[in-house]
């Protein structure tokens, strides 16, 4: 996978910002002309904070649509659509700080599962956990936030799956990791 340049992270971040503040005030957003990586299918997560606390983070874990429409989509919704926050308004918008994580293709840990915190590197991998009709996404930035090490990173996806903290011990629970290229809006 090609990594984006720093000039191409940023528009990824102009991007996103458009859209929200377009979807926010109910008007519809067409993308600039954007350099043919953005033409790439890519997973991406857009994340929302105001004030350094998350207000909204939803994306498409796998590479199903053109980057440039998967950061759209992505952005809108954790606006509008993260069911754990109300929908962001307008009066807002000056506050928000983005983050677009630009994914590289979930592979599965192929180790046996009493093995997989020693396989899990906190600060490079991002997790999936799913198993039981569930799953749940940790992006790689989470337990370097949280200071977490790779037992607690596991638990805590599985709890975001809503499953029981070390259910990443079974045999039947999938663990994959995936890397993330981060770009931030610099604080003003």
């Amino acid at each position: 996978m090609d990594m984006l340049t720093p000039e191409e992270g940023r528009l990824a971040l102009q991007v996103a910002r458009k859209a929200i503040e377009h979807a926010v005030n109910r008007e519809r957003y067409t993308p600039p002309a954007l350099p043919p990586i953005f033409d790439e299918k890519r997973g991406v997560f857009v994340t929302i904070k105001r004030q350094g606390t998350l207000r909204g983070c939803i994306g498409l874990p796998y590479p199903i649509r053109p980057l440039g429409d998967a950061i759209v989509e992505a952005a809108v919704s954790a606006a509008l659509e993260d069911p754990r926050f109300p929908a962001v308004s307008g009066r807002e918008l000056s506050e928000l700080e983005l983050e677009v994580t630009v994914l590289t293709l979930p592979e599965p840990l192929t180790c046996p599962p009493a093995e997989r915190p020693a396989n899990v590197v906190i600060g490079k991998h991002g997790l999936i956990v799913s198993g039981m009709g569930t799953s749940g996404l940790l992006l790689p930035q989470v337990p370097v936030e949280y200071n977490w090490e790779s037992r607690e990173f596991l638990d805590h996806t599985c709890q975001k799956a809503g499953l029981n903290p070390d259910c990443w011990k079974r045999g039947d629970v999938n663990v994959l990791t995936f890397e993330g290229q981060i770009f931030e809006e610099q604080a003003v």
